[in-house]
């Protein structure tokens, strides 16, 4: 790899692991090293798209920053000067606090958005890092809990907690832009920290915040059967609510907290199709939620 020494730059908030950028010239075979990848985020940041945020630099990588050099007058031979207006961050109108009760978010883990609706309109989008496969970020109806401002270490410049039972989830930024658009953090939604900077002044705390991955049509894919009853929290628990939410037994939020309302719900569930009504999901639980069935009383 060829690689050209600017150490008069320094990059905001850049944590690329070498310390040269890369020759912005496209090569055979094409240049793959993280500054790369930081390079792309900051494209993507500035709305000119580079493509996959892999750290590769091909073709179209190249045409964003030709793009970008040009929209700017720039010389796109001048690497230092490219880097430099990079790491400069966009002008935006400053954003304006919403409106309680009107504003929602929600976030979409297969296309990797986070979208605030304001009065059911869309009003914002936001690219957005979330979990990995491993570490998968929680489904389900949450909401805004707690906020502050640079809440620790590799979080980025704000915080947005959420009230997920079983762990500490939230919405936050990021010393790693170029995971930007990925499956890279451990359950939280990472954001660029322009971004989530403007969605800390837009939303305030109680904002609803749904989390679904449009590639699978329920969650039941990624959780097992377990026995569920009063007390239990989990990823299953949200399956068993939006199951029971969409046979329209429980109008609470799918929130993965296994109380009193979820409970009842499925007590009624189960009185109505003749089973003891026990408010504890098992196996036989599950297949009555699972069912396409009319709800209607069977004789056992």
């Amino acid at each position: 790899m060829i690689l050209v020494t600017a150490p008069d730059v320094q990059a905001e908030n850049c944590r690329c692991p070498n310390e040269t950028l890369p020759n912005l010239h496209l090569t055979s075979p094409y240049i793959k090293d993280e500054s790369v990848a930081y390079l792309q985020a900051r494209l993507l940041e500035h709305d000119f798209d580079p493509g996959p945020i892999d750290g590769i630099y091909g073709p179209r990588t190249h045409q964003a920053l030709q793009s970008y050099a040009q929209n700017r007058n720039l010389d796109p031979e001048a690497v230092p000067v490219l880097w430099l207006t990079l790491t400069n961050k966009p002008t935006a109108a400053p954003a304006s606090p919403l409106e309680p009760g009107k504003v929602q978010i929600a976030i979409d883990l297969a296309a990797h958005k986070l979208v605030v609706y304001h009065d059911g309109e869309s009003y914002r989008e936001y690219p957005v890092a979330v979990g990995t496969s491993k570490t998968p970020s929680p489904v389900g109806e949450w909401q805004v809990v707690h906020k502050s401002l640079n809440w620790g270490t590799g979080f980025g410049t704000r915080w947005l907690g959420l009230n997920v039972p079983w762990g500490i989830y939230g919405i936050h930024g990021t010393n790693k832009p170029w995971s930007i658009g990925t499956n890279a953090s451990h359950g939280c939604i990472r954001m660029f920290n322009r971004d989530v900077e403007e969605l800390y002044t837009l939303v305030p705390r109680g904002t609803p915040v749904r989390i679904h991955d449009s590639r699978i049509d329920d969650i039941s894919q990624k959780v097992g059967r377990r026995t569920i009853k009063i007390g239990s929290s989990g990823q299953d628990v949200v399956y068993v609510q939006e199951l029971l939410k969409q046979k329209g037994y429980y109008l609470g939020y799918a929130d993965g907290r296994y109380g009193r309302m979820t409970a009842l719900a499925v007590k009624y569930l189960q009185l109505l199709h003749g089973y003891p009504p026990t408010g504890v999901v098992d196996e036989d639980t599950y297949k009555l939620l699972e069912s396409t069935a009319p709800t209607a009383a069977k004789d056992r």
